[in-house]
């Protein structure tokens, strides 16, 4: 079981969405550096937010199935029980309690100016499927499982700059209505985050829960799939290989995924190259070395199902503990009478 830090150890809080397999994207743009650096310079929260699943139309057979071996790819990746606490949302009431708290704090309007709501209520829409009010409120919950936490840092990409920035706005907004109870938390944008895009779309992310897959390379993708992924990866009009992601944005995403798997500078790979076959022929052999041993450590884990839930069980325990007494205190803050 994790071991708590010495007091004053920063706290790391980070998670990842059950809502499609993990991706490269995932692996190389977080799960890698909180394995080899976060785990390890800070008290550190690692969490499977399967509430954050339920905003959208699901499958709950599925939802248990993807949280399941997120959790287990979270390990396979190199996360240490003894160093850091891996565990699952729901497991820990604490994030559901505190979440009301925070939609007592924040304002409509505040939920309505969110980007992602925006984006993904359109796209609900033009489903013709109805959105949910949870996908509108969810960035409540969002800060609710940072702020539960006394979270000193949370790295993030820049798609989740904003919910954060609200997080931080509505942990000032208690502290000066109800009194000091929240650590406001820092966003820390990591100064070497891997970029790897689709590799059919190189102008969107590499996204977990994308329609289209023929562009998206899965943590567990048989080696043969994932090479004939990035082989039939889109290139541009021109020939020479340069990085340069607003021209020619096809051939920098192939040097970016290199230069993160063999920790090289994409510039100077380019000038490495002058064919885009054998830049792809080299590009899936490095992304297959990357993902060996953490597809390998997976196998294993799976095999060992009962090891996995007694992680989970002892990280929910631990979590639940750090989390009670500060979300006890905010439900006292706003005037909630006592169980005891």
């Amino acid at each position: 079981m994790a071991m708590p830090r010495t007091a004053g150890a920063k706290r790391i809080f980070s998670g990842v969405k059950p809502t499609g397999h993990l991706t490269l994207g995932n692996y190389l743009g977080a799960m890698r550096r909180w394995a080899r650096e976060d785990q390890h310079r800070a008290d550190a929260l690692f969490c499977v937010v399967d509430l954050h699943a339920l905003t959208v139309e699901h499958d709950p057979a599925r939802v248990r199935r993807l949280t399941r071996q997120a959790a287990t790819l979270l390990l396979a990746a190199g996360l240490d029980p003894e160093l850091c606490t891996v565990f699952v949302q729901s497991h820990v009431e604490e994030h559901a309690r505190l979440s009301y708290l925070m939609e007592c704090t924040a304002s409509d309007g505040e939920m309505r100016r969110m980007i992602q709501y925006k984006e993904k209520a359109a796209a609900e829409q033009a489903r013709g499927g109805s959105v949910r009010l949870s996908l509108l409120t969810y960035p409540a919950l969002m800060a609710a499982d940072i702020l539960a936490y006394g979270t000193h840092e949370v790295p993030v990409g820049e798609d989740q700059a904003q919910h954060l920035e609200l997080t931080r706005d509505l942990a000032v907004r208690f502290n000066q209505r109800y009194g000091a109870t929240f650590v406001v938390p820092k966003t820390t944008h990591p100064q070497v985050a891997a970029r790897v895009m689709d590799l059919q779309d190189p102008t969107s992310k590499m996204g977990k829960s994308h329609g289209r897959t023929a562009g998206i390379v899965y943590l567990l993708d048989e080696p043969e799939v994932v090479r004939k992924k990035v082989m039939r990866a889109v290139t541009d009009a021109g020939s020479g290989v340069v990085h340069d992601r607003e021209e020619r944005p096809g051939v920098a995403n192939l040097l970016d995924v290199l230069a993160a798997c063999t920790e090289g500078d994409p510039v100077a790979l380019a000038g490495e190259y002058d064919s885009y076959g054998a830049l792809k022929k080299d590009t899936a052999e490095a992304v297959l070395e990357v993902l060996r041993p953490v597809r390998e450590r997976h196998a294993e884990l799976a095999a060992a199902p009962e090891y996995v839930d007694s992680v989970l069980r002892e990280g929910a325990e631990r979590a639940r503990g750090m989390a009670r007494p500060r979300v006890d205190a905010a439900y006292r803050a706003v005037g909630l009478l006592p169980k005891e």
